[in-house]
């Protein structure tokens, strides 16, 4: 088997969950914020991207961070440019760690209208995939986000990341389709529904042997989406953390059977520049043990 049906593999066969480390130049001083680097301590973007690295290197080379429990990482395209240890990102990610290198290649949000945020244009995507691919990229992420419970909204949000994720299947990756309901949403669990016909209405309509993945905010009503679990076209559907704590996430996280993790911030809820390595090692093995049991429900 080659890489890609390795990994294919290992989604399907293997417990664990989705590790998301790929804050972009928006959401990155909130990261490093949150890590305990203020932005007073860098100038200019170059800075603030290999502090943002040398974060994620720290937790991508900590010995808790491992294939065992981890089934995949999402990555920046700066990260996926830069080297881990001498070697390339994403081949150091499945070569080292057997953990799945997964790519963000959405270039933010749309400003709100008919209560979504679209995603972008993304002019150069063909090119990108065709990088990502050749580096050794498994799939790709891209993020939507639903704030009313919008019928139209939510059908455009999801025919643009079924419209896309087509592309991404036409270039040889696995899209993870990230339709995002705002957890402050006023009418969520309606959200929610809408959400659900309008995915399940454009998974049936995918050729035979197309996969995606999906990435979902915990629902209100528990295993709502077992029916995108079971469909033959979805090879896993992940959560977003979404605002929650890591201790709350987790809760609601482990009453959906099936639906496993993809957690950014309550992953690396708790961990500091400031903590000796062991420390350090010491946190993120218990982030990653926590999420990893509430992933095996």
């Amino acid at each position: 088997m080659n890489n890609f049906e390795l990994q294919k593999a290992k989604f399907r066969t293997q417990p664990g969950f989705i590790a998301a480390l790929d804050q972009s130049g928006g959401s990155t001083p909130k990261a490093l914020r949150l890590y305990g680097i203020q932005e007073s301590a860098y100038s200019g973007e170059a800075q603030m991207m290999d502090l943002i690295h040398a974060m994620r290197t720290r937790i991508i080379t900590s010995p808790a961070f491992n294939g065992d429990r981890i089934l995949a990482a999402i990555l920046f395209e700066n990260t996926m440019d830069r080297d881990i240890q001498g070697r390339p990102s994403a081949e150091y990610l499945w070569e080292v760690k057997k953990v799945v290198p997964i790519l963000k290649v959405d270039k933010g949000l749309e400003a709100e209208a008919i209560g979504v945020q679209l995603m972008k244009p993304m002019p150069g995507l063909d090119k990108l995939l065709t990088r990502a691919k050749a580096k050794g990229i498994f799939g790709t992420k891209m993020r939507s986000v639903i704030k009313q419970a919008n019928a139209a909204g939510i059908q455009a949000v999801v025919a643009q990341q079924f419209e896309i994720a087509r592309q991404i299947v036409a270039a040889g990756l696995v899209p993870i389709i990230e339709p995002e309901v705002d957890i402050k949403c006023p009418d969520k669990a309606a959200s929610e529904d809408l959400l659900k016909a309008a995915i399940l209405g454009q998974l049936d309509k995918l050729p035979e042997g197309e996969l995606v993945m999906l990435k979902l905010t915990i629902p209100t009503k528990d295993n709502l989406y077992a029916d995108c679990i079971a469909h033959p076209r979805v090879l896993k559907v992940v959560a977003l953390s979404g605002g929650y704590s890591r201790e709350e996430a987790n809760q609601r996280l482990a009453r959906q059977r099936g639906m496993v993790a993809s957690f950014s911030r309550a992953l690396t809820e708790g961990l500091t520049a400031q903590q000796s390595d062991a420390e350090f090692n010491a946190a993120l093995d218990q982030a990653i043990e926590s999420i990893f049991q509430a992933s095996k429900t």
